[in-house]
């Protein structure tokens, strides 16, 4: 990957500031109340310093077009299908309304691999989010580039099988429904354009899937809910992600918890048992 090594260390500097009506209709998206605290809820952090790119820039699957130039922060590989893989979160301080953010991001690795369906390259990005000057959330993010999917290969995800999910053996479980609104709310929430999230013929006929995708940090933020309806709000010192198969919109959706090891096992499974998400915590 020596073409890629010159945007190893690159660093992208963004502000934003906790508006009290934004993170109300955070709230509001996940039909959840407000932390005692005052504070806004661990995963809000998601929907701060937000990518700004011009309409006129995006690509046909309607991320930002990556460009070889010296402001371009990751470096243009030509692999049309993105998606983010998994992360690694580590919550320093809660975030609170009002509060002036900064957030550093730094390109930490670029690595390639062979795939069952082709070629992979991962670019793991290093982010800190600042809360009026205090490091609030430390975070390593990893994003898959990869090919996009041979003419003639079936839908992905399968078409859910006969067994179902069992929630014996978790301590705790919440099963609901992805809706468009849903979906689309979060993809309003992060200005995340993305097609696969609210274009269905896209989604289905471009890329491949069998519905609209369900947002990867939006399931991850269900599993954080999950944790503050069993623990409370602003628990966590850990969390890590790493998405395993899609959730599709309009299907049943099953998050699931489970003390392990001293620490906190999590997941998302589909209707049949299909493990969607794959996450662990500690608090």
């Amino acid at each position: 990957m020596s073409e890629w090594q010159d945007w190893i260390g690159r660093i992208e500097t963004r502000r934003d500031r906790i508006d009290e009506a934004a993170a109300a209709r955070w709230l509001a998206t996940l039909d959840r109340t407000a932390p005692a605290d005052g504070s806004v809820p661990q995963a809000y952090h998601w929907c701060l310093c937000l990518p700004d790119a011009p309409t006129a820039i995006l690509g046909a699957d309607g991320h930002p077009v990556r460009a070889d130039s010296d402001d371009s922060f990751l470096p243009p590989i030509p692999l049309p299908r993105r998606m983010w893989a998994a992360s690694k979160v580590e919550f320093l301080a809660p975030l609170r309304p009002g509060q002036s953010v900064i957030r550093t991001s730094r390109v930490a690795a670029i690595t390639e691999k062979q795939g069952g369906t082709g070629k992979l390259v991962f670019a793991d990005v290093a982010h800190e989010t600042h809360g009026d000057g205090t490091l609030a959330v430390r975070e390593t993010q990893s994003i898959v580039f990869r090919e996009p999917a041979p003419a003639g290969t079936l839908p992905a995800p399968p078409p859910p099988g006969d067994d179902g999910f069992d929630p014996s053996g978790w301590d705790a479980h919440r099963m609901l429904v992805p809706s468009e609104a849903l979906l689309f709310r979060y993809s309003a929430l992060t200005f995340n354009s993305h097609r696969i999230h609210y274009d269905l013929p896209y989604a289905t006929q471009e890329e491949g899937y069998r519905g609209l995708v369900v947002h990867g940090p939006l399931t991850a933020t269900l599993l954080l809910d999950l944790a503050q309806r069993e623990y409370g709000d602003n628990r966590l010192k850990s969390f890590a992600f790493r998405g395993v198969s899609p959730a599709i919109c309009g299907e049943p959706l099953h998050l699931a918890l489970r003390g392990k090891d001293g620490g906190l096992e999590l997941g998302a499974f589909a209707v049949d048992g299909r493990q969607v998400m794959q996450a662990s915590a500690s608090l």
